[in-house]
């Protein structure tokens, strides 16, 4: 035991031992509103109970130091962003410290986000190691998921890829004989064309019908999200598409020739794929927006032309044309 141990156990004797220890164990405290605490890689306990006192968790860097080295680990502390409060006990401060308990914190990446747009999140997050690129589109599973200050981005990342790689293990056996994907690699294509197309839940399965239907049949998709992707990167157009962009050819323009794009043009989500692996039986070969956030199918090109103009005559209303 050091010289100062010693030195501060005979001091808490002529105290009163339970007034020297009451810190340690909460004795007493009050807890105060939990506030965020970074220990940074490298820093001494020293430097940590200065932070811990100049941040009022602690009301002795001194007397925290000499408790530590008594009743406490010599372990070192941790790097990362903690939540700690006034009042809690130093022995659970420490231990927090020393096993690197540290704070929780969530990102969430949204159904349908191109791997741009995941990668700008990941990027912009405070408090996490490195950068990352844009992943591979469709490799990862659009959820919420936990990270820990000072973890690597790229370990973030990798923890959403497999996440999309263990979602396609479980929903690809349980595809139905209506399904026309032949592979998982067609289903996250597929599915994330249908995730472009509407943002109503209830349309999922019936829109993977229709896409199932022209891609039996040997019909092109056209779908609009397709012709997009190629410019954008998967980000919204801002604009019409051009007549000029639905003839150029980059592999993802689905109006130039049947079957399936090059690739995903985003990060399906798992009701997506349940959508493609499990169609709706529909005989619909066609849809339009209706006005109301939502789709109107048809089977027949003659229906979806009627279709068709009472959506032009909507946005007419709206002053869209």
């Amino acid at each position: 035991m050091r010289r100062t141990g010693l030195a501060f156990l005979l001091l808490l004797a002529l105290l009163g031992l339970p007034l020297g220890v009451a810190p340690w164990f909460g004795w007493g405290a009050s807890l105060g509103q939990p506030q965020p605490f970074i220990v940074e890689n490298g820093a001494s306990l020293g430097k940590v109970t200065r932070a811990l006192e100049h941040q009022h968790i602690i009301h002795s860097a001194g007397q925290f130091r000499v408790l530590a080295r008594v009743l406490g680990s010599d372990a070192p502390v941790q790097a990362g962003r903690y939540r700690l409060a006034a009042g809690m006990a130093w022995r659970d401060i420490l231990s927090a410290l020393q096993q690197g308990r540290t704070e929780r914190q969530a990102v969430t990446i949204p159904e349908g986000w191109p791997a741009v747009l995941v990668a700008e999140r990941l990027n912009g997050l405070p408090g996490l190691a490195g950068t990352i690129a844009p992943p591979r589109e469709g490799s990862i599973l659009p959820d919420t998921y936990a990270y820990e200050s000072g973890e690597p981005r790229a370990a973030v990342l990798g923890r959403m890829q497999a996440a999309m790689a263990r979602a396609l293990a479980e929903e690809w056996p349980k595809r139905s004989a209506r399904a026309v994907v032949k592979s998982p690699a067609e289903a996250v294509i597929l599915a994330s064309i249908v995730e472009k197309e509407t943002g109503k839940a209830s349309e999922r399965r019936t829109i993977a019908g229709v896409y199932s239907n022209r891609l039996r049949t040997g019909m092109k998709l056209d779908a609009d999200p397709t012709v997009i992707y190629p410019i954008t990167r998967g980000k919204p157009l801002g604009r019409r598409i051009r007549q000029s962009e639905l003839r150029r050819d980059t592999g993802y323009n689905t109006y130039l020739k049947p079957g399936l794009p090059a690739g995903p043009i985003a990060n399906p989500g798992r009701a997506s794929l349940r959508a493609v692996l499990d169609p709706a039986a529909t005989d619909a070969l066609y849809f339009v927006a209706d006005g109301s956030g939502g789709h109107v199918f048809a089977a027949t090109l003659a229906e979806q032309n009627r279709n068709v103009q009472r959506w032009f005559a909507i946005r007419r209303q709206r002053g869209e044309m």
